[in-house]
């Protein structure tokens, strides 16, 4: 029997060209919903880049909720809502700055979801308008906005916060599109886990001067501004209730999303937010 036993051992080992191993488990995927339907910027173009960069991974497991525009949609718009409760993370890809402004309703169950535990990822301009939603702009921590939308966060050098109370000093704004030198200030965070110290995006989009009330706010990465000579926050998180907050500032455009920095930052940005 022990012959026959080690005789069919040899058999498999043969067959399979090497000990037989068992295959590491696979972790579960992530369920996104990615959340688009109007933005100052061309959110046709970028959602197919941000959903192929999640699938493409192997982590993810990606939907899209469209949110209807224009008057004829008045009515799918107000009862706009997404089953929040299948998801890990809601990556958003939607702004209602100079637009329609965004159903409280769905707002609503938006961040109180993130704040019982859910993830949530605001891309560049998601962090735009909604600012008659005050809990909203509480959870993204900064975005575009006047003086009166709240503090003004910098840098400084040695890695101090700066910060200019609300009212005080210019509303955000950008200059030309260009190079975007990055500093990481927060290594050790897995959203920026394994990026150099110092790298630069080939071209991008920098706002100076976001707004917002920063609250429970980690900076974990700047850009830094040749109209303010300033390091301005780029990449940040934002604690709020029991859920977990990410907001990456870069991505203006589909090109721009293939940049590595943008990639290694979405994807682990991502993961980071969606598993408490």
């Amino acid at each position: 029997m022990l012959r026959t036993l080690l005789l069919l051992c040899g058999l498999l080992t043969a067959v399979a060209g090497g000990p037989l191993l068992a295959a590491e488990p696979q972790p579960q995927k992530l369920n996104v919903l990615i959340l688009d339907g109007q933005n100052n910027h061309n959110w046709r173009a970028t959602t197919p880049v941000i959903r192929a960069l999640l699938e493409e991974s192997g982590r993810f497991r990606v939907d899209v909720a469209t949110m209807p525009t224009g008057p004829q949609n008045a009515a799918a718009r107000q009862d706009f809502s997404p089953p929040l409760q299948e998801f890990d993370v809601v990556v958003s890809n939607y702004s209602d700055f100079g637009s329609e402004p965004a159903p409280k309703p769905f707002l609503d169950k938006l961040t109180q979801w993130v704040a019982d535990g859910g993830g949530f990822v605001a891309v560049h301009a998601a962090t735009a308008g909604l600012q008659h939603h005050a809990e909203y702009c509480r959870m993204i921590g900064l975005g575009w906005g006047g003086p009166n939308r709240g503090d003004r966060l910098v840098v400084d050098s040695s890695g101090n916060v700066v910060r200019t109370p609300k009212g005080q000093g210019s509303g955000t704004g950008h200059g030309a599109h260009g190079p975007i030198d990055v500093t990481v200030w927060s290594a050790d965070h897995p959203v920026v886990k394994g990026l150099p110290r110092t790298w630069r995006v080939a071209r991008d989009e920098l706002w100076f001067s976001t707004r917002g009330p920063a609250e429970e706010l980690t900076v974990l990465a700047t850009g830094y501004s040749p109209n303010t000579k300033q390091n301005e926050p780029l990449l940040w998180t934002v604690g709020f209730g029991q859920g977990r907050v990410f907001v990456n500032l870069l991505g203006h455009d589909q090109n721009v999303m293939r940049d590595a920095g943008f990639r290694t930052t979405l994807l682990q940005g991502t993961e980071w937010a969606a598993t408490l």
